[in-house]
C-alpha cells in the first residue's frame, strides 16, 4: 500500500476524505484496490466512471464489443464519435482524462472458462457487468473457487438487480442458490426486451457503491441478500436468500 497520499489526490478526494467511514486510511485503500470488471456496457460504463472518479486506480477492463449507435442511450462513456471503436479502447482514453494517473489494463477479449483462471488470481474484487447468464455463472464459480468478492448486475425492461458476495465468507450463498436453474439469456436481452437508459446507471452505480463499501470494509453489505428495484413503480425490496444444500458450486 501506498504509504501517503499528495498533495494532489488530498484535492481531488476531499470531499470523501471529510467521512468519518473514509479517511486518509480509506482513501489508501480505494487508491490501492485492484478490480477486474467484465464487460462494458450498461452496466460497466457507471461502474468504471465511479470508481474512476473514487480514486480506483488499477482497473482491468474485459469486453471484445465494439460502440453502436443503439449503446449510446445508455452506455454513458461513449459518444457518437465512438461508434465502430472497440469499447475498453475509447474507456482507457476516458478513464486516463479523468485521472492520468490511472493505471487501466484492457482485455480485448470475451472471458470464457479457457482464460479466467489466468487473469482472475491478482484482483481483489471482480465486478460482472455481463448480459449474459453463462459469463455471470462463470464469474461466480471462479470467484468461489479463488475467493474473491464478486459484485453482479443484471437490469431488464426498468427493473434491476444487485447481488454481492464476499467469498471469503463459507457461510456466504452464491449466485446458483439464489437461481434454481440457469435463466433464459432472452430475459436480459436489451433488444427484444428493451430496457430504459436509466437503470442501466442507476444500478451500475449501486454496483459501484457496493464496491467501495467492500474495499472499505464497511458494514451493511449485501451479501445473502438481493436488491431488486423497479424503476416504475419505485420500489425497492431488499430480500436474504440462504445457501443452498445441494448446490453444485458452494456445497
Amino acid at each position: 500500500m501506498n504509504k501517503r497520499i499528495n498533495k494532489s489526490e488530498i484535492e481531488r478526494y476531499s470531499r470523501q476524505i471529510v467521512l468519518k467511514n473514509i479517511g486518509i486510511i480509506g482513501q489508501k485503500k480505494i487508491l490501492n484496490a485492484k478490480i477486474l470488471i467484465i464487460g462494458a456496457g450498461g452496466l460497466g460504463c457507471p461502474v468504471i466512471d465511479n470508481l474512476t472518479r473514487s480514486g480506483v486506480k488499477n482497473i482491468t477492463i474485459a469486453d471484445d464489443d465494439k460502440v453502436s449507435l443503439s449503446n449510446l442511450h445508455r452506455q454513458t462513456m461513449y459518444y457518437t464519435n465512438d461508434i465502430g471503436k472497440f469499447k475498453v479502447d475509447v474507456i482507457k482514453n476516458k478513464i486516463k482524462k479523468i485521472n492520468p494517473s490511472s493505471k487501466v489494463n484492457i482485455i480485448k477479449k470475451k472471458i470464457t472458462d479457457a482464460n479466467l483462471s489466468k487473469i482472475i488470481k491478482k484482483f481483489d474484487i471482480l465486478v460482472d457487468g455481463s448480459d449474459n447468464f453463462k459469463t455471470k455463472f462463470l464469474l461466480n464459480d471462479y470467484s468461489i473457487r479463488y475467493k474473491k468478492i464478486l459484485i453482479t448486475g443484471a437490469i431488464s425492461k426498468f427493473d434491476g438487480h444487485v447481488f454481492s458476495f464476499n467469498f471469503k465468507n463459507y457461510k456466504v450463498p452464491c449466485l446458483r442458490c439464489f437461481y434454481q436453474t440457469e435463466p433464459s439469456n432472452d430475459i436480459l436481452n436489451c433488444e427484444s426486451e428493451g430496457i430504459i437508459g436509466t437503470a442501466a446507471n442507476i444500478i451500475g452505480s449501486i454496483q459501484a457503491n457496493e464496491i467501495l463499501k467492500n474495499i472499505l470494509n464497511l458494514k451493511n453489505s449485501l451479501d445473502g441478500s438481493i436488491l431488486i428495484i423497479n424503476l416504475l413503480t419505485l420500489n425497492f425490496r431488499k430480500i436474504a436468500f440462504a445457501k443452498k444444500k445441494n448446490c453444485i458450486c458452494c456445497k
